[in-house]
């Protein structure tokens, strides 16, 4: 969700991020003195995990369905849990899964784990499943459309998977993907921080449509207030869609986004409108702040 705080200066390390994470369109200037605008995706639903026949539910052939934009910890609990395993074996399965993933990634499926129904057969293991959502990722982003349109966006596939990520997790509709995309192209385009909320929910493990100042000071690699360019690794698997509008971002200026209520999301290159956007949002949260967050 939108962050709603004061415009800061410069202070503290804004730190840098290592080569693999370096986007060759990003200046390197001086540092705006601005606030995001930034939407995050709602808390993901619980994994349908349905057993059918002709009849109904039965013991016949299992599926594990992983919505877009869940985490790479979210889908390992829902491993564990469709397998009856004990909590935290698939992530202690990833190290020796062998998974088949880009060098940038170091090993960490983050943005990888594709979203899709996959059949959970007799004998799967936690290795087996990740392996199944790798090697369907790599099919879908190895493809000469979404390699050709990294290339021209000057990034490589691990960059694009990157900003797919943080579109997934931060646009409110998909028809707003594209747009969100161009904020994160133009923000780097100007040697801007991307001052994403959905990056340091990441970084805190968290799912939540309140960011505080106190937030944005957090050390972390993730924290997008505080450093430039994009995180180290995705924060998220991203769908088909996202990553669409990650290699093909909607032309426009904007550089700030809001959404102001439910299905108003609002883009601005003007500072001043986006305050003004801002100050419709804070005033919809204070009338329905009883209601909790979604």
């Amino acid at each position: 969700m939108q962050t709603n705080l004061p415009p800061r200066g410069s202070r503290g390390s804004w730190g840098s991020r290592s080569p693999r994470n370096s986007v060759r369109l990003t200046r390197r200037g001086r540092l705006a003195l601005i606030v995001s605008g930034a939407v995050l995706a709602g808390t993901a639903v619980a994994v349908p995990l349905l057993t059918f026949t002709d009849d109904g539910p039965s013991s016949g052939p299992r599926t594990l369905v992983i919505p877009e934009g869940w985490r790479a910890s979210q889908v390992y609990d829902a491993v564990d849990k469709v397998l009856a395993l004990p909590a935290g074996s698939t992530k202690q399965a990833v190290a020796k899964a062998g998974l088949k993933l880009p060098n940038a990634a170091e090993g960490n499926p983050e943005g990888y784990l594709f979203p899709a129904t996959y059949p959970v057969r007799p004998g799967a293991t936690p290795q087996s499943l990740l392996a199944l959502m790798v090697d369907t990722a790599d099919k879908k982003f190895e493809g000469a459309p979404i390699a050709a349109g990294a290339q021209r966006n000057s990034m490589n596939l691990y960059q694009a998977v990157t900003i797919a990520s943080i579109v997934q997790a931060e646009a409110a509709a998909k028809a707003d993907m594209g747009k969100v995309a161009r904020v994160v192209f133009n923000r780097l385009e100007r040697g801007m921080p991307l001052q994403m909320d959905s990056t340091l929910n990441y970084a805190l493990n968290r799912s939540t449509v309140r960011t505080t100042e106190a937030d944005t000071r957090v050390e972390s690699p993730y924290n997008s207030y505080q450093r430039m360019g994009l995180p180290p690794t995705p924060i998220d698997n991203p769908g088909e869609e996202a990553m669409r509008a990650a290699i093909n971002p909607t032309p426009g200026d904007w550089l700030y986004f809001v959404t102001v209520k439910p299905g108003d999301t609002r883009f601005t290159a003007d500072y001043a409108q986006h305050q003004r956007n801002v100050a419709e949002f804070n005033a919809w949260q204070r009338t329905h702040s009883a209601q909790p967050a979604k």
